[in-house]
């Protein structure tokens, strides 16, 4: 609401004070607080953190009720390799990584996910069930593409840490995928599933760089991921609590403008005379705030729904014997669901909260968000109970509430070509004395990325 009266032209009125301070950091997502973090950890303290909402965390926010957290967005971090060190460290700093050992209380309980396919949940998420010869070929195919891709150790986490190959990021995945003979109907499906689940698009609106990256980077022998009943909350609530004492929710920075040498950063109720500002918020909003900034061209950002269904008992054994972690329907326009009580070690449990997700792949963003406004809770509950009725007929027995939260720009998209923009060189480069972190400079929506912007502009702060 706050981000659109700023679109529309409306202004808080006279700053009540004005207090000089260093730094600003602007966005109190994960890359706001990354930058906060790492400052603190430097021993750097004369900074303010500015946060639009009355809470921050970004995507990582999380609600509650009585029967479980639950998650808003981001809701797990996979196992991080050797090409993730930052977040190895603040995963041994909060207590996940002891002396090389994964803390497994906060591993993924297994059963980790499932599929509904064929009219049955068989576990994992490539297709099994009924898979024809020619799908696993592909599989087959594809998967030692991936390995010879990832053996070697060009594709990382953070990107930046790796090497972008530029012919692939010129091409579509699609395009790719055609020319090297997959077309597999269960492969093109689980390959469509893996881009609408990271990057909030189809196949066809996302580079072949991105789409393998989703394959190549990671590990894949490995025990994760690490998730929690809020989901990524766990982690933002414990670098919230690092910074408390300069972050400042509820504060809307409506124009960054240039004092001097410096910055003067205007926010309602209190204006800063800084000399350095990180702009961590979405990039695309800095040319309409931000005093000389350039102009996010090429960024794209996908719109999500999510719905966090409270049931009062779980849907017949039958069908949710060995209920997952996570819940994924074949040929759903969803991403299915995840449950937010999974990690639960009580021996049984009536109650619970799924959350559901929905990535609107199958629009342009700027109709999708059109879409979005004018839908009503009534349109979306529907929306929700015959998706989840495909796997649990009797799922309208077992819900007493559902709550909705529409994201018009959660997560930036990766086409082809985004990442040799000059768009994005821009933003990267920043301006004298203020500096990019959002996680969109990545082009890949991931905690791994926006800490790693966040971490990269506190540490031109500290030089």
């Amino acid at each position: 609401v706050e981000g659109h009266k700023l679109r529309d032209g409306v202004r808080p009125g006279a700053a009540r004070e004005t207090k000089k301070v260093e730094t600003v950091i602007v966005g109190g997502g994960m890359a706001g607080l990354s930058a906060a973090w790492w400052l603190r950890k430097k021993g750097y303290g004369d900074f303010v953190l500015l946060e639009m909402e009355k809470e921050a965390g970004g995507n990582s926010r999380y609600g509650q009720n009585e029967v479980s957290a639950y998650p808003w967005g981001a809701h797990y971090v996979p196992i991080p390799n050797r090409n993730s060190p930052l977040v190895r460290e603040l995963f041994e700093e909060v207590g996940l990584l002891d002396n090389g050992e994964w803390n497994e209380r906060h591993l993924c309980h297994s059963p980790q996910e499932r599929l509904y396919l064929h009219g049955r949940w068989q576990y994992g998420l490539e297709p099994e069930v009924a898979l024809s010869r020619r799908g696993r070929e592909q599989f087959a195919r594809f998967e030692e593409m991936v390995a010879q891709r990832h053996a070697t150790g060009k594709w990382a986490i953070p990107h930046a840490r790796g090497e972008i190959d530029g012919k692939l990021e010129a091409q579509g995945f699609g395009a790719w995928l055609r020319e090297n003979g997959f077309d597999a109907p269960e492969l093109l499906w689980y390959l469509d599933y893996s881009t609408r689940d990271d990057y909030g698009c189809s196949i066809g609106d996302t580079s072949a760089w991105a789409g393998l990256h989703y394959f190549a980077a990671r590990d894949h022998d490995d025990k994760g991921p690490f998730c929690w009943p809020e989901g990524n909350g766990w982690l933002m609530r414990y670098l919230r609590g690092k910074v408390a004492g300069q972050l400042r929710t509820a504060a809307v920075v409506y124009r960054v403008e240039r004092r001097g040498r410096g910055w003067m950063v205007r926010s309602a109720g209190c204006d800063y005379e800084a000399q350095k500002v990180i702009w961590a918020a979405p990039s695309f909003l800095a040319s309409r705030l931000v005093e000389g900034a350039p102009v996010a061209a090429g960024f794209s950002y996908s719109p999500w729904v999510t719905a966090n269904v409270t049931l009062e008992r779980l849907p017949r054994a039958s069908e949710s014997a060995e209920m997952a972690w996570d819940n994924v329907i074949y040929g759903s326009p969803s991403l299915g669901y995840v449950v937010a009580t999974h990690q639960s070690l009580e021996m049984h449990r009536e109650k619970s909260v799924w959350t559901w997700y929905y990535a609107i792949a199958e629009k342009a963003p700027a109709e999708a968000r059109k879409m979005l406004l004018g839908s009503s809770w009534e349109y979306w509950r529907d929306r929700v109970m015959e998706d989840l009725s495909r796997a649990h007929p009797d799922i309208g027995e077992c819900v007493s509430r559902i709550d909705v939260f529409r994201n018009g720009h959660a997560m930036v998209r990766p086409p082809p070509g985004f990442l040799a923009s000059e768009a994005r060189r821009k933003m990267i480069a920043g301006l004298p004395g203020l500096y990019f972190a959002n996680s969109d400079l990545s082009g890949i929506s991931i905690f791994e990325e926006a800490q790693y912007r966040g971490v990269e502009a506190a540490r031109r702060v500290l030089s």
